[in-house]
């Protein structure tokens, strides 16, 4: 292993509390009731689109992309209120490092949004890349991002994982030839079933990270 490759939300970061409450702001300012936590929580992983649709089923399209429009602003405006680091993920980051190995973040979340949020935890300049869900044409499921991202970290993708929270982080590095494993800890559906998922295997919390990689570090 030369490299390990993070998904973000639900992965690296835990986003929900403030993707939560940006679409309750949103939905505040609609003069709806606020959604329970728990709901939105599960659907964080499939980004604005669906958070907004859960929101507002109702809303036809113009009406929805002003939603989403607003939403997206409201969130960029309170992007690390809440959210923090996976406890223990900053170990696992620490101990890369102490041994030389390449660490990076792929994750279907735009630049605008995951360039800054990883600045509030000091970890983009750590980060050796960086794909984001518009850095290329494809965003996972295809493999493309995680292939570019092996690419520029000068490794070939059998020697890589990756660790993320949804099925199209396994599609997509079962794909590009990687080995992946399922934080279980994110944001999955309570109707999905991760273990199921064609993956290397499974972290049922944050600090299994460690525990992976210790197994797999010499």
């Amino acid at each position: 292993m030369r490299a390990v490759l993070f998904d973000l939300d639900g992965t690296l970061l835990d986003t929900a509390p403030d993707m939560a409450g940006a679409l309750n702001e949103l939905r505040k300012e609609e003069r709806l009731e606020l959604l329970p936590f728990a709901e939105v929580r599960q659907l964080v992983s499939y980004g604005a689109t669906a958070l907004v649709r859960l929101a507002f089923p109702q809303a036809d399209a113009p009406a929805f992309a002003e939603l989403r429009e607003r939403f997206l602003k409201i969130y960029r405006g309170r992007l690390a209120i809440e959210t923090r680091p996976y406890e223990g993920v900053l170990d696992a980051l620490a101990r890369l490092e102490s041994k030389g190995i390449a660490w990076g973040v792929v994750t279907n979340k735009p630049s605008w949004l995951t360039e800054p949020l990883l600045e509030q935890f000091a970890l983009r300049e750590r980060a050796r890349v960086i794909v984001s869900g518009d850095s290329l044409a494809e965003r996972k499921p295809h493999p493309a991002p995680l292939q570019y991202a092996a690419d520029k970290l000068g490794v070939i993708p059998a020697q890589c994982i990756y660790i993320g929270d949804a099925e199209r982080d396994v599609l997509a590095a079962q794909a590009a030839g990687m080995r992946v494993f399922v934080a279980l800890f994110g944001y999955i559906p309570a109707d999905e079933r991760p273990r199921q998922w064609p993956a290397s295997g499974w972290l049922d919390s944050p600090q299994a990270i460690t525990e992976l990689l210790d197994s797999l570090i010499p």
